[in-house]
């Protein structure tokens, strides 16, 4: 049965994407510092435990879930700027395509959006998970040719075990094409301590697992890189208060979508200009952002 590969802070970023592109999935033994640890588990095993539990098999009828994480926690900045994370996610999500503007053809490559949040608390008698690819909300075709649409982490707030629910993954499955059913007895459980996390592919076959002890919570805090192209699964602009992403450094802004990016996506009109929408979290009126385009500058003619 294959492993996935377990690297620490200490590798490099190559090292991620070369387990990735192998196996898509990988261990990062230590990836948040004990400060992120501490302030995920303050910050959110209180409110998991007064969320309800699941109503179907899919999300866990004794699993607990929390969405819009950056209304909750500051500390997951820290986990989608991570050195080894978002670096491995833009090498995926961010592969050019050449294409025709007039009479020249040139490189235009999609942005990174953080695609969904969530804390999840996996408890005593939870079954399995039914075992999928994470990019089927995409629609995604596979095999992927390299042009993936997500890359997540799962970053454990307590330790994953075996038996307490540790992630289902199956190696490799990420080269699999749409006809191949994924079997329970392929995957591996993912067994790791709290602070460590696993990175893997949006066309990688995982679940979470099944929780078979007595007493015992697992519990993790999710996110996920996605290409600008594609929808942001959570609605991010309903699920955190404007003011609340203007808290947030520029570099999150961006990634929680406000950003029209290199490829155009998510621009706002205000007085007649297509502007990037970094600028309404800036306090700019009307008056200031007349002629500035969706990257900063004067809009090209339509």
């Amino acid at each position: 049965m294959p492993e996935l590969t377990r690297l620490s802070n200490d590798d490099t970023v190559d090292d991620v994407i070369t387990a990735l592109e192998r196996d898509g999935g990988v261990v990062i033994e230590g990836f948040l510092h004990a400060e992120s640890l501490a302030g995920l588990r303050d910050d959110l095993l209180p409110l998991l435990e007064r969320k309800a539990e699941g109503r179907d098999r899919f999300a866990g009828l004794q699993t607990r879930r929390l969405g819009a994480l950056f209304a909750h926690t500051r500390h997951c900045a820290a986990i989608a700027t991570h050195p080894l994370y978002l670096p491995a996610a833009q090498h995926f999500l961010c592969r050019p395509r050449d294409v025709w503007v007039g009479d020249r053809r040139r490189p235009m490559a999609a942005d990174v959006r953080i695609g969904v949040t969530q804390a999840i608390q996996i408890g005593p008698g939870q079954a399995a998970q039914p075992l999928h690819r994470d990019d089927t909300v995409f629609l995604w075709r596979h095999p992927t040719g390299g042009h993936e649409g997500r890359v997540q982490v799962i970053c454990a707030v307590t330790d994953f075990t075996a038996e307490n629910g540790g992630t289902l993954v199956i190696p490799g499955s990420h080269l699999w094409d749409d006809e191949r059913q994924p079997q329970t007895s392929e995957t591996i459980p993912t067994v790791m301590k709290a602070g460590s996390a696993l990175i893997f592919l949006g066309s990688t076959f995982h679940a979470g697992g099944a929780n078979v002890t007595a007493h015992e919570w697992r519990a993790a805090a999710s996110l996920a890189l996605d290409a600008s192209n594609v929808r942001q699964e959570e609605n991010m602009y309903l699920a955190l208060e404007r003011e609340v992403v203007a808290s947030y450094p520029e570099e999150i802004q961006r990634l929680l979508g406000w950003s029209a990016g290199a490829n155009h996506m998510g621009w706002v009109e205000v007085d007649g200009q297509m502007i990037d929408p970094i600028h309404l979290l800036r306090g700019l009126d009307g008056a200031t952002l007349r002629g500035v385009g969706a990257h900063g500058h004067e809009p090209a003619a339509a």
